[in-house]
């Protein structure tokens, strides 16, 4: 009979491991892998250890820094790496239409972040601060007082609602106090500037035909209604030369959200796999 509930503990045990490990939601290393421009950011999760972090839980968002713009942290200590990379993790799924609710009734937000759990945190470093910037950008910092916005939003890189958003960051967001030796911070991103206004269309000169013909005996003598410029239309009566910009709703629906359904149709696959082998397995012992 001992012999008999050890072997229904194993079973059970293998069970519950199945049923587990075939459910979960997404893997980062696999997602980050189909784009080589966050390559060295993907190698650094998967050092850090992160990346497993990341794969345990269920709703995630990722501050995905590209090859260029993580190079400052390279030559840093694997265990400094390690804490700010945590606070590129929130811990809550946000796409771009979410943050922007957010942001509806109030100027600025804190999220909690993997290094947040860490135990390590102090003074709010756990936490990341978005808002809009100066120049109406959504923006990131470190959640500690007195930190400025040193992170624009990009734009959104995968997502798979409601359980993990990568978003492109365009600078790391050290904490005060994570790194001993900080990089200097990025210059500023100049300001936009609106583009210069065009001057009046000048009159054309005379073209090659009108120079054989004959001359006007005054300058009064000739029509100003032929004139090609007044003819053409002005630079404000002009056709876009670009569609118009989707909604800022669209951008989540966009962001390429790969495998999607077949997670989905491999975890309902699982389970009902797992609800089988559980019946098969009760109906067995009770025959005994």
């Amino acid at each position: 009979m001992q012999k008999m509930r050890v072997k229904l503990a194993s079973i059970f045990f293998f069970f519950f491991f199945f049923l587990f490990s075939s459910t979960a939601a997404f893997n980062i290393t696999k997602l980050l892998g189909q784009y080589p421009e966050f390559g060295a950011f993907n190698d650094y999760l998967t050092k850090t250890k992160i990346s497993d972090q990341i794969n345990r839980r269920q709703t995630i968002t990722v501050l995905a820094l590209d090859n260029a713009t993580i190079a400052p942290l390279s030559g840093k200590p694997l265990d400094v790496i390690t804490d700010i990379l945590s606070d590129h993790v929130v811990l809550d799924y946000f796409g771009i239409p979410k943050i922007k609710r957010l942001l509806e009734n109030k100027k600025s937000s804190l999220l909690t972040t993997l290094y947040q759990t860490s135990g390590q945190a102090v003074n709010q470093q756990g936490f990341l601060n978005v808002s809009f910037d100066a120049d109406g950008d959504i923006a990131f910092g470190s959640g500690a007082k007195g930190s400025p916005l040193v992170a624009k939003l990009v734009k959104s890189v995968a997502a798979q609602p409601y359980n993990i958003s990568v978003l492109q960051v365009s600078a790391p967001i050290v904490a005060p106090g994570i790194d001993p030796n900080p990089s200097p911070p990025p210059p500023p991103a100049p300001k936009k500037t609106p583009p210069p206004k065009k001057s009046p269309a000048e009159a054309p000169g005379p073209s090659d035909e009108d120079a054989d013909g004959p001359v006007a005996d005054t300058p009064a003598d000739a029509p100003e209604a032929e004139s090609p410029e007044a003819d053409a239309p002005g630079s404000s009566d002009s056709p876009a030369s670009s569609p118009p910009k989707p909604a800022d709703d669209e951008d989540e629906d966009e962001a390429p959200a790969p495998s999607k359904s077949g997670s989905s149709r491999a975890q309902v696959a699982s389970a009902f796999v797992c609800v089988g082998m559980m019946t098969s397995l009760l109906s067995f012992f009770k025959a005994l």
